[in-house]
């Protein structure tokens, strides 16, 4: 079956290695907004999308971030923005609305021509203090956790091949 959809699916890959310009405000403001449209129990739309372009403040998250990995490379591999996906904990489905939010964006970014990954640590980074500090400075409510990010940006390179899909990956009963 041939479909745009499926195909738009099937074709995004994790991005690692990025352009060195910042996105378009047109794209960004487009794969923004599809972000809101993910699904989320009950409806409820417990997640906040942050997005984060300004370099003082990239180089804030990747230093918070590379303390956690305990590492001194950027482990958003030089992105010019980040997405941060935080949702609210007295949620039951706070991590899964952040997760559907992380992917929805994700194949909005391949939609429009940016390419992104997923990266973790920001539900440890957003509970230490300088972490907290920073959600206090956007004008985050305490209740809210970190879910994860995107690094995203312009390809630089060419597309990763997909890995193969395992054998055993579907069950039919």
């Amino acid at each position: 079956m041939n479909n745009e959809c499926l195909n738009l699916i099937k074709t995004r890959r994790s991005w690692r290695r990025f352009e060195n310009r910042q996105v378009l405000k047109e794209q960004l403001d487009a794969v923004l907004e599809v972000g809101t449209y993910a699904p989320t129990g009950r409806g409820m739309q417990s997640p906040v999308i942050v997005a984060v372009q300004d370099p003082d403040t990239l180089r804030e998250l990747v230093k918070l971030n590379a303390s956690i990995l305990d590492t001194d490379s950027n482990p958003y591999y030089g992105a010019p923005t980040i997405l941060l996906v935080f949702a609210d904990s007295e949620r039951n489905t706070c991590v899964e609305d952040g997760s559907c939010v992380l992917n929805t964006l994700m194949l909005a970014a391949h939609a429009v021509g940016l390419c992104s990954c997923w990266i973790h640590r920001e539900r440890e980074m957003f509970e230490t203090p300088e972490g907290r500090a920073l959600m206090k400075r956007w004008g985050l409510p305490d209740r809210l956790i970190g879910i994860g990010a995107l690094a995203l940006g312009y390809p630089e390179g060419e597309a990763p091949a997909a890995k193969p899909r395992k054998p055993d990956y579907i069950v039919r009963i």
